[in-house]
């Protein structure tokens, strides 16, 4: 485990790993979406979106803030040294998870024809028990980070994306072939729902496999690093030991406030799954599988690409937690502001750029991620990554600033300001859908609405807690900037080249690569950031020597 005082615990350096783990697990899932498609259809796809979605509600009820949590908790112990506390923390928390998470998954698995229409509830029906699954693989994942060792939750992540890969494809082209005789598009609609049936099945399996896959690694690490903790606690000369009964009040009344925020903030998504496929179908008088096809268009897609930016706030957002608890626990506010400013303007570096970047080149990207789509699927899925692309920003400003709330100890302000964003998107997309002709943009217009709002009301608490104000020209104005003249050069080279090969997949590499080098050598020259802010990046020493060599620095 990372010790406190080797250079390589700095928090940018962790986020660093943990966001390259995220975004080359969030590759690998893109990665698998065109085999995947091409095996269970856009159908398919909004199947397994449509009952994902409400597997997502019961795990961030239940699991998935426990990382965080329990991050939080263990990592006040370890700045005092109470390894003994900290490790029965470890402990209690294990004991809550085995205990809600196995409630949580019988609940969701006979209680799934509650949350989906009939078709989708054997897809929900398997993914119910990686609930449970995932709050024991929580609960490592949050004990390596509060010693600020993010190493062994991104690797994981990444064995977690193969796993989930290779089962989900295998499964879904075994279901298929063995319902349908062959995986090929059927004409009759019928038989394309039921193909997609199975497909997504196939599909759910797979991310119960990558989970598993991911918990099986988590054990082994804590199992190397076991004699090392129990020397630590053998050390540990503290007289004050705390109770289970008083550690387990503690990680409940922790842990409750992160999950009704994590669950807040990210319930947008069921909400929106409910009106555009349920809703919206019944009072339109649409017809279902049409519209779960449209349905698979926009979150399998458009919604999942734009999903990959904001990897790294997540990163980041998970790293500074344990030094923000451990700073506010300290009063050591000054320290807490600098980090949060260092913070935000090292994800703004990346967001901008990549919302610019998704912009511009939204239709060749999607075309490069699914090959197989049709045309017209192309032609409705990059524009709906068009008018998603401003939200990577807002969503990685409000991630980010949901955390550092937390870490302050402001745990209730984070779900306070999702409630209230959720309720305005809502009636916006209700609004947009009822008397507009928008069909799944008013979705996307909603979606980029409510994370504008969090990232306003979120940016606004963390300033009335600490005192802190973002330096606004370095942070945003210059990336800002820097991403347009990067945009504009993008979108120059690849129509030059789609004019010249009429390939969009051979013309949208070359274009993506002249977007980093001219983002970057723009932002130099604009003095937009510092020497020491590139060397405080993962990597961050390499682009510093080629900056020298090009007499950029």
């Amino acid at each position: 485990m990372a010790e406190k005082n080797k250079p390589g615990n700095n928090f940018i350096l962790q986020a660093g790993i943990l966001a390259a783990a995220g975004i080359i697990s969030r590759i690998i899932g893109l990665l698998y979406r065109s085999p995947l498609d091409s095996i269970i259809g856009e159908i398919g796809l909004g199947y397994y979106q449509s009952a994902y979605s409400y597997y997502t509600i019961v795990l961030l009820i239940s699991s998935y803030s426990i990382p965080a949590a329990v991050s939080k908790v263990i990592a006040q112990k370890l700045g005092v040294k109470e390894y003994r506390n900290a490790h029965r923390v470890f402990l209690c928390a294990m004991l809550y998870v085995l205990v809600v998470g196995g409630a949580a998954s019988l609940f969701l698995f006979f209680g799934a024809g509650l949350f989906v229409e009939e078709a989708a509830v054997p897809v929900l029906r398997i993914l119910a028990p990686t609930v449970f699954i995932y709050g024991i693989l929580g609960v490592l994942r949050g004990y390596f980070q509060a010693h600020k060792s993010m190493v062994q939750t991104s690797v994981s992540q990444i064995l977690e994306q193969i796993a989930n890969a290779a089962v989900s494809i295998g499964a879904a082209y075994l279901l298929v072939t063995i319902t349908m005789g062959t995986v090929a598009q059927p004409d009759d609609m019928a038989e394309r729902a039921r193909r997609g049936i199975y497909g997504a099945m196939g599909s759910a399996m797979g991310t119960g496999a990558g989970v598993f896959v991911a918990l099986l690694f988590m054990s082994g690490m804590y199992a190397l690093n076991r004699k090392t903790i129990h020397r630590r606690i053998e050390k540990d000369r503290h007289s004050n030991v705390e109770s289970y009964g008083s550690i387990i009040r503690t990680i409940t009344c922790v842990v409750t406030p992160f999950i009704l925020s994590t669950a807040v903030y990210n319930l947008n998504s069921s909400v929106n799954t409910k009106i555009y496929t349920d809703i919206y179908t019944g009072i339109r008088q649409l017809d279902s599988v049409a519209i779960m096809e449209k349905w698979g268009i926009f979150s399998g897609k458009a919604l999942t690409i734009s999903n990959i930016p904001i990897a790294f706030a997540s990163a980041m957002a998970s790293a500074m937690l344990p030094s923000v608890a451990q700073l506010t626990a300290a009063g050591k506010v000054d320290e807490t502001c600098r980090r949060i400013g260092v913070a935000v303007k090292t994800t703004m570096l990346i967001s901008i750029p990549s919302a610019v970047g998704l912009f511009v080149l939204a239709r060749p990207v999607t075309k490069l991620i699914f090959p197989s789509s049709t045309a017209d699927s192309l032609d409705q899925a990059g524009m709906l990554l068009m008018t998603l692309s401003l939200s990577v920003v807002f969503y990685a400003l409000s991630t980010l600033s949901s955390t550092v709330l937390q870490g302050l100890g402001r745990l209730n302000t984070p779900i306070i300001n999702a409630g209230i964003a959720l309720v305005i998107q809502t009636l916006a997309a209700f609004g947009l859908l009822l008397f507009t002709e928008l069909d799944l943009y008013s979705i996307a217009i909603a979606v980029t609405l409510y994370s504008g709002i969090m990232c306003v009301l979120n940016q606004w608490a963390v300033r009335r807690a600490v005192g802190y104000r973002q330096e606004i020209m370095g942070t945003f104005v210059k990336p800002a900037f820097a991403a347009l003249v990067m945009g504009i050069a993008a979108w120059l080279v690849y129509e030059g080249l789609y004019i010249w090969c009429g390939s969009m997949v051979i013309a949208v590499i070359p274009a993506m690569l002249v977007a980093v080098a001219v983002y970057f050598v723009t932002l130099i020259l604009d003095k937009g950031v510092t020497e020491e802010e590139l060397r405080a990046m993962p990597k961050g020493y390499l682009i510093v020597r080629a900056a020298r060599k090009i007499k950029l620095l």
